[in-house]
Formats: C-alpha cells, sequence, structure tokens
C-alpha cells in the first residue's frame, strides 16, 4: 500500500499504558514484578503508533490532562508521533494491564474510567477534528488526510452524537470514516454511514442484540454502515461489505497464536485505515492486511505495535468466502 495519504485518528478518552509482565498472580498475595511497559495509549493513539511504526504518515488527535496526560505527551514525542493534544483539566487516565506468562500469556486489564470533559473541551476537541481535516501540518508541508478514524470509549457524560458527527465531518471534508468503539456508539456510527466499522464478535452481538454473529453484521449495514470488519478470536477475523450483503469473506491462520492480545483490534483498524486513505476498496485486500496486522501485534508485548512477522503471516493466512 502507498504511504501518501495522513492516517487522522481522534481518540476522545486517551490512557497511560501501563503493562506488567508477571510470572503467574496469586490473588491475596505480594509479586515482585519487573519495571512496567508505559505508553500513550487508547485505541486511536495505538492505531496511529502502529501506522507510524510501518512509515505511513500519521496524526493523533486526543485529550491531555494533568500529569498523566504530560507523560502521554512525553511518550508521544519520544515515538515521534505526530499528535495534536487538546488540553483539559481532568487528568488523563490509566490503563493497568496484567501478562501473566505462567498460563499461556492470559492478560488481565483494568480500565480507569475516563473523567468528564466540559463542554468548552468537547467544542475544542472538535474543532481539532476540522481544522486537520482541512489539512496537516507535516515535516513535508501541509498534506491531505486520506481517512479519519474515531476510537475507544467515550469519557463519562460524553455527547451521545460524538462518533456520528465524527462521521459526517469525515464526510463533509470528502475522506472515509472508521469508527472502533462498543455499545450504543457502533449502533450510531452505523446510522451515520460509517465507511468501516470494526468490533470485536462480542461487542457487535451485544450491541445488536442478536446471538447470530452473521446477522449482527448484516443489521449494521442495513442502518447504513458500508463496511464491517468482526474480529472473532482464534477464527480470524470476518468483512462484511454493503454491496454484497448476502456474502462474507474470513481469514484465519492455520492455528493461534500465543501472545498479548491487547493491541490486536487497533493493529486492524490501523490496516484498515491505511488501506481506505490510500484508495484501496477491494474487501479481500483490507481483511488480509486487517488480519495480518492483527495477528502480528499479539506477538509483541505491548499495544501499539506490531512484529516485523506481519507479511509472513499474511502469506499463510486462509481465506474463504462464505
Amino acid at each position: 500500500m502507498s504511504a501518501n495519504n495522513v492516517v487522522l485518528t481522534v481518540t476522545p478518552n486517551p490512557a497511560v499504558d501501563v503493562t506488567y509482565t508477571v510470572d503467574g498472580v496469586h490473588l491475596g498475595s505480594s509479586h515482585r514484578v519487573p519495571t512496567p511497559l508505559y505508553r500513550a495509549g487508547g485505541k486511536g493513539l495505538n492505531v496511529s503508533r502502529v501506522a507510524h511504526q510501518l512509515g505511513h504518515p500519521t496524526l493523533a488527535i486526543a485529550t491531555a490532562g494533568g500529569p498523566a496526560g504530560e507523560q502521554l505527551r512525553a511518550d508521544l514525542l519520544a515515538a515521534g508521533i505526530l499528535h495534536h493534544l487538546v488540553p483539559v483539566s481532568a487528568a488523563t487516565r490509566r490503563t493497568i494491564a496484567l501478562v501473566d506468562t505462567a498460563h499461556g500469556n492470559t492478560t488481565s486489564i483494568f480500565n480507569e474510567v475516563g473523567p468528564a470533559l466540559s463542554g468548552a473541551e468537547w467544542q475544542a476537541l472538535a474543532a481539532a477534528v476540522v481544522d486537520n481535516l482541512a489539512g496537516v501540518q507535516t515535516a513535508d508541508g501541509v498534506r491531505k488526510p486520506g481517512v479519519l478514524v474515531g476510537s475507544g470509549s467515550l469519557p463519562e457524560q460524553a455527547p451521545a452524537d460524538f462518533y456520528p458527527a465524527l462521521v459526517a465531518l469525515a464526510h463533509a471534508a470528502g475522506v472515509p470514516a472508521i469508527v472502533d468503539t462498543s455499545g450504543s456508539g457502533i449502533l450510531a456510527a452505523a446510522k451515520a454511514g460509517a465507511d468501516l466499522l470494526k468490533p470485536n464478535n462480542h461487542e457487535l452481538m451485544e450491541a445488536v442484540g442478536e446471538s447470530n454473529l452473521v446477522s449482527a453484521a448484516r443489521k449494521l449495514m442495513d442502518l447504513g454502515a458500508k463496511r464491517v470488519l468482526v474480529s472473532v478470536g482464534e477464527e480470524g477475523m470476518l468483512a462484511f461489505s454493503a454491496d454484497a450483503p448476502s456474502r462474507y469473506i474470513q481469514a484465519k491462520l492455520p492455528a493461534p497464536l500465543s501472545g498479548n492480545p491487547t493491541g490486536a483490534g487497533d493493529a486492524a483498524v490501523s490496516a484498515a485505515a491505511v488501506a481506505l486513505a490510500n484508495g484501496v476498496e477491494d474487501l479481500r485486500e483490507i481483511l488480509r492486511a486487517a488480519t495480518s496486522w492483527s495477528a502480528a501485534a499479539v506477538l509483541m508485548p505491548g499495544a501499539g505495535e506490531i512484529s516485523p512477522q506481519y507479511n509472513e503471516l499474511a502469506q499463510q493466512l486462509i481465506i474463504t468466502d462464505h
């Protein structure tokens, strides 16, 4: 895929990710652990980090407040990820991940609830999106965004129409919109005509209220979504398109990988975003990239990066039409 157009990401509820790798967790006991991995996180920031790692231009828009917000800013600067941080009064939240190597790299995640933003802060975040949709200032000059990605949960008391508004802003600027969230936000983004939605199987069925995964995905397209990618764990990923709603494509590896799945979904979104940003329309190509990048993320210790084996993994995928 070409690397010409900017992947613009929006993370309304960012976090400082703290990842501990431990040799077994014993409830009620004290644990001596190595220094954790600290990283600017939140789903949209992970999307930008993966794109940046592979040489694709990206700009990450997020909020930042308090000491954790400064830590988030410092990490983005150290990583060289272009960013636009909107200052807020509340402290940026943290997420804690425990990767248990004694039990097959199982991961337990503790997500702090994001603090509420003021009306003025929401307006400032929207203004940052509008400004950068008009053109992103990069080291090579002002560049046109090729896609807008809205990712993650929303902080408390967030506007119910936040993600639909992002889709509308993207379409007004002439760029596709990807949304990766859960709950009612998925339905709202579908109704707004999102170009691609990326839930996992549990998020999808819960949001739609449907026990059949295929039927649930088709309901999102009935609402207005153009494409749906669904992560299904060891079964890989399913891809649906409103252009052929009665069919879908599945991609999976011959055998599941062991590792940390925390950032796998974000890597899949990053692959889809890079594809759409640069004019890729073929659903099979989008699915192959998204599945291989997602699998490569499992092999890394923290969210927001993928293993160099992603091309090798792409060649191993079993892709079937249904």
